[in-house]
């Protein structure tokens, strides 16, 4: 059954993946040419321009981006956190709707066995792919700041580990919603939404202390990118959180899934 969604899914794994890595690629070939040019300089007189709030929701405000490894702390991670939660939401949204999109749940049913043995080896089989995908972009870009120059290499670890925190919560809440439809058109919106709404409300609670509350709505908050920079340690807390946050939506999709009947 593990193997069988392994087969199933690993096209779109590659895909995504490709995506990150060549997007990175980019980065690594252009950014050299951009730090040795004045186009440097014009950029450090232009983040003086914007307002510390500005500043502070990209973390430009405690690392500069004259370096490929300062940009990484700040615009690369962005990335890598939308795109990361982005395929942890379609994967949550997908890998069990589809057996009904595509009519195959009744063979499925057929099989000697039970729901709960189908949604665990969907959920070990997708944490798989989110696990292997950011380890794969983390060696990758590795390599490519090793190339770049020096850069702290405990610091950038504790970093690649981060997207997990939220990947993972992503991944369980959309597949927790998903058992409440039977089309993967609907889910497909809502697991996009929920990850682009997550990421306006961190940006916002960085803005201003009245709305600093904003952040505990956002799942992007368990990544607590900020204190991973300054103090290059990540939160047990968080860990704990998105730990407990999972199980908890994994507990209920199981428990919806079994109610679930099929047409």
């Amino acid at each position: 059954m593990f193997l069988r969604e392994i087969k199933s899914n690993y096209k779109n794994f590659i895909i995504w993946t490709l995506i990150l890595i060549g997007m990175f690629f980019i980065v690594f070939l252009i950014y050299p040419s951009i730090i040795k040019s004045n186009n440097i300089e014009m950029l450090n007189e232009m983040m003086k321009v914007f307002p510390e709030e500005i500043l502070k929701a990209f973390n430009m405000d405690i690392s500069n981006i004259d370096t490929a490894f300062g940009w990484l702390k700040t615009e690369g991670f962005v990335f890598v956190l939308l795109i990361t939660g982005i395929y942890s939401g379609i994967l949550g949204s997908n890998i069990l709707l589809k057996e009904e999109n595509d009519k195959t749940i009744e063979y499925l049913n057929s099989l000697p066995i039970s729901r709960n043995k189908i949604v665990v080896n969907k959920i070990l089989c997708a944490l798989a792919f989110i696990f292997y995908m950011i380890l794969i972009l983390g060696i990758f870009n590795f390599i490519g700041l090793s190339l770049s120059g020096d850069f702290d290499k405990k610091l950038y670890i504790l970093l690649s580990i981060t997207p997990l925190l939220s990947s993972i919560v992503i991944f369980s809440i959309c597949l927790f919603l998903s058992t409440f439809f039977r089309r993967t058109k609907k889910t497909l919106g809502l697991s996009l939404i929920l990850v682009f709404v997550s990421y306006f409300l961190e940006v916002l609670s960085e803005l201003s202390e009245n709305i600093e509350f904003l952040k505990y709505a956002s799942v992007f908050s368990l990544d607590d990118i900020r204190n991973v920079i300054t103090n290059t340690q990540i939160n047990p807390l968080m860990i704990i959180l998105s730990i407990l946050l999972t199980s908890i939506f994994i507990f209920l999709t199981l428990k919806n899934y079994n109610k679930k009947e099929f047409l």
